[in-house]
């Protein structure tokens, strides 16, 4: 008995003594920086090109190299250029010093000191590989860089060119509707034209440069969503220097904000930054990413009106950028001890652009896939990232529109519509736009990059197009296997259905989310479609309708609001919006009339007897019900099915 008290005692003690190691470990050392700053390696071009390639991937984005990289460990030969004046491989990630990683969390993590344990992610492979070389959720962007580019280099299939100046696609219009790459004509830094022959390109531009002088069909921003003007916000990162592990303890003290040992995150009331230009910019709150040389990198500003694909703009987007950014650090340094012995270090070099071309593709990505959490049969990489829809005006603060838990990506998605032996990776790839909010996050971005280097070898192999490719389920299968084989991981994991689903009103939500007239934020909880809807925010739902579909609801209901009074106080009745309705559609007065709209919509068999039978309350619609009401008509008027 006195042995087992011993030992018992003996057990206690070295427990506490753990613990107590533990707590002072987590609350004093945890989140020091013991990594060490590395000097930027120099980039080497390739000297001597060959005359052809199996693959040319055009972008040294992370998407770029990822596709790169598959591509030659798969035995094709390889040539990676970049037509941006950069000094280092990463673009966005590096260039754009844009240093914190938006992840894709697996629904599958660890739970046994989960405190101890890296994250699984989605997104494995390349992309794994290559973060297990970096610091975190945020890195130095030297680090980021060297890796990227030590990977590359001990390619030897690989050819890199770097700052050449212009990348033009050789393409031979011989078949009827469909063009064939043949090639690539380079302008190199000195002037000098070179021709490539190839028969495959991987677009890895961010804006999907080569895809569009190809002549790829392509939608800009939200124009699929009947705004044509509107794109995501730019943003301009900035450093700071001074933070050491003294000052990063700070970060965690201030209340409302997340810390790790490389990333911070909050610092919400920093929205009330009064900018020099109230229209063209402002800030957000504050995303962090520390670097090992006591510098971090912050993620905040928005600068509004830049047009991606306008030179001039993008330059003029850099200088406001540059010239707001001290003083923005002048307003941290006041508000926040913290910040208060930091120093203004300079911008990154590039703008962060969210958003530009979306191809269309084989396959595009829908807001139903997302927010169903789709797999497909032919998904080359998944994702769980929220739809994070930025600002795109001053007056609009954005949307997160839901948190999906897994989805999967087509290979279709990659392939464009009208051009055959090109792929398009990344960003820029065939995706709704607001799934886009979603799929746009570079580790996604990095697993279509690497699908896209293996169907190189695939079409290779099998002697067909990614186009025949794309069509078939048997070679769906190897180009999974293949990549499964490289070490990605393409199951679909096992979870709940949302609770949103099995709500009555479901399919109406699915259309009015589509639409983009409403979201459910981060917990999938805003979506309140049992809130009473009223004719004022009908008319806006209304008008968005008009504004995707032009040709089908040619006028306005806005006189029905105009003779209420507080119409966004007052309760929709059914009969008031089925005379919206069909006002929109085009009626007149002399046409319709309140008490006769929703015979006439039932006789045109344009609203269904299921969607009037779930309507508990006919003088208070839910928002739920108003969006049965729009989805009825859009498919039995507009013949759009938003499935």
């Amino acid at each position: 008995m006195k042995v087992t008290a011993v030992t018992a005692a003996v057990f206690i003690i070295l427990f506490c003594a753990a613990y107590a190691a533990f707590y002072i470990w987590n609350k004093n050392y945890k989140f020091n920086n013991n990594y060490v700053w590395q000097p930027l390696e120099i980039i080497q071009s390739t000297t001597k090109l060959s005359d052809s390639y199996n693959v040319i991937v055009a972008g040294t984005d992370p998407e770029g190299i990822t596709a790169a990289l598959s591509a030659a460990r798969n035995g094709m030969r390889v040539l990676l250029v970049e037509a941006r004046d950069r000094n280092m491989l990463g673009g966005l990630m590096t260039e754009g010093g844009l240093n914190t990683l938006d992840l894709n969390y697996s629904p599958d993590q660890p739970q046994w000191l989960s405190s101890l344990r890296q994250p699984d992610f989605l997104n494995k492979g390349i992309f794994q590989e290559w973060f297990d070389q970096i610091e975190g959720s945020s890195f130095d962007t030297h680090t980021a860089a060297n890796v990227f580019y030590r990977m590359i280099h001990s390619e030897p299939n690989i050819d890199l060119l770097m700052n050449v100046k212009h990348l033009e696609p050789i393409t031979d219009s011989a078949s009827e509707g469909q063009t064939t790459i043949m090639g690539m004509n380079i302008t190199k830094e000195d002037g000098t034209i070179i021709k490539i022959a190839t028969r495959s390109i991987i677009d890895a531009t961010q804006d999907a440069d080569i895809a569009a002088a190809a002549g790829v069909p392509y939608s800009i921003g939200r124009q699929d969503i009947g705004d044509g003007k509107s794109k995501m916000v730019s943003t301009l990162v900035f450093k700071l220097s001074g933070v050491t592990d003294e000052v990063w303890q700070k970060f965690r003290e201030r209340e409302g904000t997340g810390v790790d040992k490389m990333s911070a995150w909050g610092y919400g009331d920093a929205r009330k930054y009064e900018s020099t230009d109230p229209q063209r910019i402002k800030i957000r709150s504050l995303n962090i990413g520390r670097q090992n040389d006591d510098t971090i990198l912050i993620n905040t500003m928005q600068i509004f009106g830049v047009d991606p694909l306008d030179p001039s703009s993008v330059e003029e987007g850099l200088e406001i950028g540059r010239k707001e950014a001290p003083l923005i650090v002048d307003y941290l340094k006041k508000n926040y001890e913290e910040f208060s012995g930091l120093q203004y270090a300079g911008t990154a070099d590039e703008l962060y652009v969210r958003e530009s071309r979306h191809i269309y593709g084989e396959y595009r990505l829908t807001l139903a896939d997302v927010m169903e959490n789709r797999d497909h049969w032919d998904a080359i990489g998944y994702g769980s990232y929220d739809i994070d829809i930025q600002s795109t005006s001053v007056g609009n603060p954005g949307t997160i529109m839901l948190s999906p838990v897994q989805y999967g990506v087509p290979f279709r998605s990659l392939v464009p519509l009208k051009v055959d032996g090109l792929l398009v990776v990344g960003r820029a790839a065939s995706y709704d736009t607001i799934p886009h909010g979603s799929a746009r996050v570079v580790p996604l971005g990095m697993a279509t990059g690497e699908a896209a280097g293996a169907a190189v070898k695939l079409a290779y192999v099998h002697k067909e197009s990614f186009r025949e490719l794309s069509a078939s389920e048997e070679r769906a299968n190897e180009l999974r296997k293949m990549l499964e084989k490289q070490g990605m991981d393409l199951s679909m994991h096992n979870f709940e259905k949302p609770e949103y689903m099995e709500h009555k009103d479901y399919r109406g939500l699915l259309a009015a989310a589509s639409m983009y007239m409403t979201s459910g934020n981060y917990n999938n909880d805003g979506w309140d479609l049992d809130t009473a809807m009223n004719p004022e925010r009908f008319l806006s739902k209304l008008k968005r309708l008009q504004a995707m579909f032009p040709s089908f609801y040619t006028a306005s209901a806005d006189k029905v609001v105009v003779s209420m009074k507080n119409a966004s106080a007052l309760p929709l009745t059914l009969d008031q919006a089925a005379y919206m309705l069909c006002l929109a559609m085009g009626a007149t007065e002399a046409e319709t009339t309140p008490e006769l709209a929703l015979t006439q919509l039932q006789m045109q068999n344009f609203v269904s007897k299921d969607t009037l039978a779930g309507i508990a309350n006919t003088n208070k619609l839910t928002n739920g019900d108003a969006y049965m009401l729009i989805r009825d008509v859009m498919e039995y008027y507009s013949g759009v099915v938003f499935e």
